[in-house]
């Protein structure tokens, strides 16, 4: 029977590729975003719903779930990113303020706020993922703390969904090719760092993420939950 799959910040990058992995197995994926066009986009190449959805936005998410099926199986909470690069410069407590509140905003209370929204149509048997980043170990200020935030709330999630039968993980990429993550401000310096950090010297790919989260959404991985799978190349090992 197909599964019901929603990927909030699906129209790009990770969330694009993890719509089109389950799309291509005959699941039912609906894809939420800020923006309609990558939207559309990928709906007109793949046949997923899209959305329109700010997830910042509790009425904008109160509207999103009224057109939500009644059983969602899949939820990825993928929206985010970090808004340090989108800063006007402003370097004032005020500003400071505004944009650190802006990170946890986009990676934190829009995960938060969206797996509250949708409680009542998470399925039995089904899964909530989180997409979060090496950053929470590693640092970037406001955007790892926000990201170290998801994964420790998640653990509380895992112990509130458990017993209805649904794991809650945490995927943390490290560097990923072929995203707007970096807004074209990625110095060809910065990227060889970044690769060479890496055991298998290469960057992740936005199909690495889309696999790892296929197997947390699996029936392999229903005996794991409150766990954070890290999947960088060895850029940051664990044991």
């Amino acid at each position: 029977m197909s599964r019901t799959i929603l990927v909030t910040g699906g129209g790009t990058g990770i969330g694009r590729a993890i719509a089109r992995h389950f799309s291509d197995r005959n699941e039912t994926v609906i894809v939420t975003g800020r923006r309609p066009g990558p939207l559309d986009a990928l709906a007109a190449e793949t046949g997923v719903r899209p959305l329109v959805c700010d997830h910042t936005d509790p009425e904008a998410l109160l509207r999103l779930v009224s057109k939500l099926p009644e059983r969602v199986d899949v939820l990825v909470n993928n929206a985010g990113g970090n808004i340090a690069f989108d800063a006007d410069g402003k370097t004032d407590l005020a500003a400071f303020a505004r944009d650190f509140r802006a990170n946890l905003d986009a990676n934190l209370i829009s995960a938060a706020l969206t797996t509250r929204a949708l409680n009542d149509h998470l399925a039995p048997g089904g899964a909530v993922i989180h997409i979060g980043s090496i950053a929470a170990d590693q640092g970037a200020d406001s955007y790892g703390a926000s990201k170290a935030g998801l994964a420790t709330w998640n653990l509380s999630l895992a112990d509130t969904l458990g017993p209805r039968d649904i794991t809650a993980n945490v995927v943390a990429p490290g560097y990923i090719t072929d995203t707007e993550f970096f807004r074209d401000q990625l110095s060809d310096e910065r990227r060889a760092t970044l690769i060479a950090a890496t055991s298998t010297g290469r960057p992740g790919t936005p199909a690495d993420i889309a696999g790892a989260v296929a197997f947390l959404a699996s029936p392999a991985a229903r005996h794991i939950t409150g766990q954070v799978l890290n999947v960088n190349g060895g850029a940051r090992k664990t044991r």
